[in-house]
């Protein structure tokens, strides 16, 4: 089976692309840089360069949500890297002749919009605000391809875990310090999940000749902000522990510290676990004990 991994040589598809080669697949990856050579990988800079037919597409492109203030110049890239360039991959599928038989395009939670009473399952409708437009525009550039030669798979991330980057190091970063931190008043949900079962469900999707549809990517035991900060902190021991508040991170973050931050979002993954799909890590304990053994974070 030959794979075009999009945006492979980032958080998840680092983690993916071995496990691609360890299953004999071939592996094909676009990325904007130049790469070292790797037995098995072929490393392309454009859609053009791809040689051979393509079977299954995994669109994991996309300017980093949390990487920086969200000005309109920067919103403006984030919908041009997902779905703008979501819309070019799909128009690369479609011109092929022997078009791939499946799409798995990334997505985030953040289509639900924010809420502290609601559970969301993949039948909730969409919410409001940027993240949940963006998120609409997203899974709407990879639908366009869907048909009776392939199938789409929008992967609702939550917060992806996991040493070496991601949104833990930066969780972390007072911990280090001997000082337990949340954001606002701590309340707010966090719907996060294990890199490790992000690539397993990725695996999973490829190999289920059913998959299609939306599907959340998310531990099935969501926490509170508090409730990370106490687990964390059995882990990683603190003197203490306070509240970020709110309207310093909203003046030092502005639009994202609302929706990212200080507000949330309750997500069950009720497709992936009907389908038969075992999480490794289903409780944030579990995770951390994972990821802290194996790091110095």
């Amino acid at each position: 089976m030959h794979i075009l991994v999009t945006g492979g040589t980032g958080f998840i598809g680092s983690a993916l692309v071995p496990e691609l080669l360890k299953r004999g697949m071939s592996v094909t990856v676009l990325t904007r840089y130049e790469q070292p050579l790797r037995a098995g990988v072929v490393y392309i800079q454009s859609l053009d360069a791809v040689k051979s037919p393509v079977d299954v597409v995994v669109n994991l492109a996309g300017a980093s949500l949390a990487q920086r203030r969200w000005s309109d110049s920067y919103k403006a890239e984030m919908v041009a890297s997902r779905a703008g360039f979501t819309e070019q991959l799909v128009s690369w599928m479609r011109a092929q002749p022997r078009p791939p038989s499946l799409l798995i395009s990334g997505s985030a939670v953040g289509f639900y919009g924010c809420s502290r009473d609601q559970f969301f399952d993949e039948t909730s409708p969409p919410g409001r605000g940027f993240s949940a437009q963006l998120c609409q525009a997203w899974e709407s550039a990879a639908s366009v391809v869907e048909g009776a030669d392939c199938r789409v798979v929008a992967l609702r991330l939550g917060v992806v875990f996991d040493r070496d980057g991601g949104a833990l190091t930066e969780m972390m970063r007072s911990f280090k310090l001997g000082v337990g931190t949340w954001m606002g008043d701590g309340d707010q949900w966090l719907s996060w999940v294990h890199r490790a079962d992000v690539v397993g469900a990725i695996l999973f999707l490829c190999s289920d000749s059913q998959s299609e549809g939306a599907y959340n990517l998310v531990a099935p035991r969501p926490v509170t902000h508090r409730e990370f900060c106490r687990v964390l902190s059995a882990r990683r021991p603190t003197l203490f522990s306070l509240g970020l508040p709110a309207p310093v991170m909203r003046l030092a973050l502005g639009e994202m510290a609302d929706e990212l931050l200080l507000e949330g979002q309750r997500v069950t993954p009720n497709r992936l676990l009907d389908a038969g799909f075992d999480f490794r890590f289903p409780s944030l304990d579990s995770a951390l004990i994972d990821i802290l053994s194996r790091s110095k974070l």
